[in-house]
């Protein structure tokens, strides 16, 4: 794993999370940071990320980071690919910036097929704002904003499948879920991949846990989870 800019041996102590305890970034990044180091990539990576909870990652990596306006991501990643063609560029964001205020960009980035990684982390509610209804909020789910539970359309927002309808032939979407970090790290790193071998926009999407606002001890937050897998299926929806 790459190490923080703060340690330099594998054997020292990693920088401590920012994240509250149980939360899936953690595991989302550490399986990245895997994968920056085993990739070699670490002298070409951009990280950029969005301002919610996905900025409390800033300064994990010993690589250039990009640090964006909320839902301006996507669009801050493109631009440093047409700037730098060379560069692997990440986008980092939560479902607020990127199918909320960021959808706009987003989905002419799938549908120009831009060559850029984004990975979009799904907990189903504006987290660092203090738990507010968002795009993937599950029907009937209680959040601040909706005390009496969300009434929504029968599915959430369906990101991956939406992007589908406007992808190009070589565009790969996938979703994985935090409780399996192997899966996150094979879609990721396939998503990595498709831009390296230069084959257009590449997205993933990773149902993540947030029991700060979901209001959840350790069983509770694991079955709320599994009643995201239902709504949100998991698997590579376009290769």
């Amino acid at each position: 794993m790459i190490q923080p800019r703060y340690t330099s041996s594998i054997k020292e102590s990693s920088k401590p999370s920012n994240f509250c305890p149980g939360c899936g970034h953690s595991i989302i990044l550490k399986e990245l940071g895997k994968l920056i180091s085993e990739m070699g990539i670490e002298k070409k990576a951009i990280f950029a990320i969005d301002i919610g909870c996905s900025l409390l990652s800033w300064d994990f990596y010993d690589v250039d980071t990009l640090q964006t306006h909320h839902g301006r991501t996507t669009a801050s990643a493109v631009g440093m690919k047409m700037g730098k063609k060379d560069a692997i560029v990440i986008a980092y964001m939560g479902d607020g910036g990127g199918y909320s205020i960021g959808l706009q960009n987003l989905i002419h980035a799938c549908y120009r097929n831009d060559n850029i990684s984004v990975i979009l982390v799904n907990n189903t509610m504006f987290s660092m704002t203090g738990g507010q209804m968002a795009p993937t909020t599950m029907s009937h789910e209680v959040t601040d904003s909706t005390p009496e539970g969300a009434f929504t359309h029968d599915k959430p927002f369906m990101g991956p499948e939406i992007l589908k309808s406007v992808a190009h032939e070589g565009a790969y979407l996938a979703r994985c879920a935090v409780s399996s970090p192997p899966q996150v790290y094979q879609y990721m790193k396939n998503a990595l991949d498709n831009q390296i071998n230069g084959r257009g926009f590449s997205f993933v999407e990773v149902l993540s846990y947030c029991p700060t606002n979901w209001k959840t001890d350790a069983k509770k937050t694991c079955d709320f989870l599994d009643n995201m897998k239902k709504e949100f299926p998991l698997g590579e929806i376009k290769k």
